[in-house]
């Protein structure tokens, strides 16, 4: 009975938890780097700039998007797809340039 609690209270933390806080810098499975594109419907990720409190710090690079919050915006081929929103979004990210990542 005890293992079931736990496995409960750890499954109902896990479901409000950021995803992009567990330090793996990723989101459902998807790494936070890479090739973006920006796109009007059907995103992987629901995305919100805002200026304080970011899940993920992000820089625009114009090569080489290797490290966490390291994104290259592309009109093909993306690794992932984003769509700005301004309210119930997936992720809260802050565009800076220098010290990407997460917080």
């Amino acid at each position: 009975m005890r293992d079931l609690t736990h496995t409960i209270c750890f499954a109902l933390l896990a479901s409000v938890a950021p995803a992009a806080a567990e330090g793996d810098c990723a989101f459902e499975g998807i790494p936070l780097h890479g090739r973006v594109k920006v796109v009007d419907s059907f995103p992987d990720i629901q995305v919100q700039t805002v200026e304080s409190f970011p899940d993920l710090r992000v820089k625009r690079v114009e090569s080489f998007p290797d490290n966490c919050g390291e994104w290259l915006f592309v009109d093909s081929f993306p690794d992932f797809t984003i769509r700005y929103v301004d309210g119930f979004p997936d992720l809260k990210i802050t565009f800076v340039e220098s010290f990407p990542g997460l917080p």
